[in-house]
This record gives C-alpha cells, structure tokens and sequence, in this order.
C-alpha cells in the first residue's frame, strides 16, 4: 500500500482513505449514444438478466409474488429462506401486527423480534420455491452462513436456480470452537447450482470469497439509511472503494485461474438511480437493491423497511422506517416513466440514460468511465 492511500490519525497508528459512492461522480466522454442502443443486461453463469439487480432478501419488499415481479421485470428477486415466508403458512397476520405497530412512524424492533420468533419451517422453504419456478423465472433464496449446513439440502432439493449465502460479513474461512464450522469451498464445489456469497468489505475477503468457487461475491455490508451496523458494531464499508477492490481482486483471480470470471455485487447505501450508477461505474457487475423497492405497490410490508439483520434476537442492527405510500408497481419503480425527481423510480431507465449520455453501449464497457472524486456543498435559500 502507497503512502498516499494512508494517513496518520496518531503516532505510529494509520488508517487507510476510503471514499463513499456519495464522493464520486461519472465523468461524460467525448462520445454519446442514443438511449435505444444501450444495453443493460447482465449474466451470471447460465441466466441472462435485462437489469443488474439483485434484490435484498428482505421480508419488507420481497415476496414470492414480489420475487416473480423482480423476474418479471427483468431482475433476480431474492427470497429470505429464514424469513417470514418459511416461518408462517400465512405471514399476512405477522405484516398486520408490524404495520399496526407502525401507526404514522417506525414500528419498534422488538415487534420484529416477536414476529420472528417463530421458527422455520423446511416445508414451506419447499412451497415457497416452487411458487416461484412455477412462475417461470429465475428463482433464488438467501441463507444465513450458520444455518447454510441445515437448510441447504431443503433448498436445492425444491430445485433452486440460485443460492445466495449472505451475512454481514462473511469468510471463505471461519474460526469457531464451537462444533464445526462450514467451509465455503468444500461445500460450492459438491454442489449444482451456482452461489452468491457475501459480504466482502476488501481486497483479500473478496479474492479468498472468489477462491473458494463462488459464482458471484456481494461487496459491502448492507449499510443504508436505516443501518445501524457502524453504531453497534463500528463497522463501516466505504463502498466505493470496497467496490473498486473487489473488482481488482476479480481482475487478478481472472488472470489466476485464466478466465474464470466472478461477478461482484454492490451492497451498501444504493438508494437512487444515481447511486446505481455510481456503483456500477467504480466496477460491480450488479447491485443489491432493498430499501427502494418499499416504494413499490406489491412490497408485502406496504411501505415500511427493514433489513434482514434488524430483527436479531441478541443484537439488532438496523431500525426501521416509517410507512410510504406506494409510488407504482414493481415495474415502474424499476423501468417505469418516473413522476418524481428525487431518482427513486425508473431506477434502472435512468441507469440506461447515463450510460448513454456517457457514451458506453453495454455495463462492461460501463465499468470503464472515468470518475473524479469532489464533492459540493447545496445552495441554502436564505
């Protein structure tokens, strides 16, 4: 490491700069094209997706109907193998008492912990699947690392398209005295579907996570505007350059293995259609979107998010929102006309326009656009 990429915060003490997607902005080229002749797709092993979105495995806005929905559109709805759609035969019960424990603002996390209390159900992880390959789109579920050993056969028995092994922070090598703890590549390399496994915060995560065999890597933590990761736990992922290591991690794993090519998935506070492309231009193949899909008419929560890890039985860390009202259909958050010009809908239209105005035809040559890091202080009315 440069010195440049340090700087000393005390004697003999240093901490490495890193920069926020907030910190960067897309540089146009030389060269514009017409919007007609940009292409977002993006392909992950054998499936081919109109958009690089993979939605957060949230009960608040997926689904099985809101992950047919996702597909539908274009992208890969993800569904919570330990969410409340396995937990509860009908989790419309366990949305009421949320919603209800809402009222006008933010419905407490011990409601959360309550509702998800109730323990998984491999039955309905099964019915679940099943829903969603009957619809005919591409189906994936997310498990947590330490119930991935127990679930899995459940899950790739019901026939699975994708399996996404997500934690906060996830190892290709995890330390445990306690019984014996999963190994990543021991367990990619005995199966048939490809995985998604992460978070990854830097370089070494994400090419120790490339090495064990994973088809893609998330990058970053989940931290959004309701994230309280960085006061529990002082854990903080500038995205930007997380993203941007990990894409050098892929580069060099490519030139190690001679082409194998591991797609790296940004994680992190992408709420706009600006941050998408942001994240997209500093080198993911994808994005992890969850809290702006509460906006759309078939979110199960009704407006109200939460993350995954909000509801922790011993160590929450994530509060919750407040109530929204719908601003179209899964459809046009994502590629609809937008109506607002806050970059909250037509999020991935918006995408297509950037690359446009930038010049690039497709998201590879994308990655390739220039950014300059500067910021700029709002005009305040007087």
């Amino acid at each position: 490491m440069s010195a440049r990429d340090t700087v000393e915060i005390g004697l003999n003490r240093f901490a490495r700069r890193g920069y926020d997607l907030d910190e960067v902005s897309i540089v146009p080229s030389r060269r514009t094209r017409d919007m007609d002749d940009v292409s977002t797709a993006w392909q992950i092993d054998a499936f081919r997706f109109d958009i690089p979105l993979v939605t957060s495995p949230s009960d608040a806005v997926v689904s099985p109907a809101t992950a047919i929905a996702v597909g539908q559109a274009g992208g890969l709805g993800v569904l919570n193998a330990e969410g409340l759609w396995t937990r509860y035969d009908d989790p419309g019960p366990a949305y009421r008492r949320i919603r209800e424990a809402a009222g006008d603002g933010a419905p407490p996390v011990a409601v959360l912990q309550q509702v998800y209390a109730e323990p998984v159900k491999p039955d309905l992880i099964t019915s679940r699947i099943k829903e969603m390959r009957d619809a005919g789109v591409t189906t994936s579920v997310r498990v947590s690392p330490q119930h991935t050993a127990q679930l899995a056969p459940t899950i790739l028995s019901a026939g699975v398209d994708l399996l996404v092994i997500q934690g906060t922070i996830v190892s290709a090598e995890h330390v445990t005295t306690q019984g014996e703890a999963l190994n990543l590549k021991e367990f990619i390399a005995d199966l048939d579907v490809p995985v998604i496994v992460g978070g990854a915060a830097n370089y070494t995560t994400a090419l120790h996570l490339m090495r064990t065999g994973a088809a893609g890597v998330i990058v970053g933590v989940g931290a959004d505007t309701y994230s309280t990761t960085d006061t529990v736990m002082g854990i903080r992922v500038p995205l930007a350059s997380a993203i941007a290591d990990a894409a050098a991690a892929r580069r060099d794993y490519l030139d190690e293995t001679g082409g194998r090519y591991v797609h790296v998935i940004a994680n992190g506070r992408i709420e706009t259609s600006g941050a998408i492309a942001r994240a997209l231009a500093c080198g993911a193949d994808a994005v992890q979107l969850g809290e702006p899909l509460r906006a759309a008419a078939e979110a199960p929560a009704g407006g109200i998010w939460w993350d995954s890890v909000a509801a922790h039985p011993r160590l929450p860390r994530g509060g919750t929102s407040a109530p929204i009202p719908p601003a179209g259909s899964v459809h046009d958050v994502l590629l609809g006309a937008a109506e607002s010009a806050d970059g909250r809908t037509n999020l991935f239209g918006a995408l297509a326009r950037t690359m446009a105005k930038t010049g690039y035809r497709d998201l590879k040559e994308f990655q390739r656009v220039d950014l300059v890091i500067g910021g700029y202080e709002p005009v305040q009315d007087d």
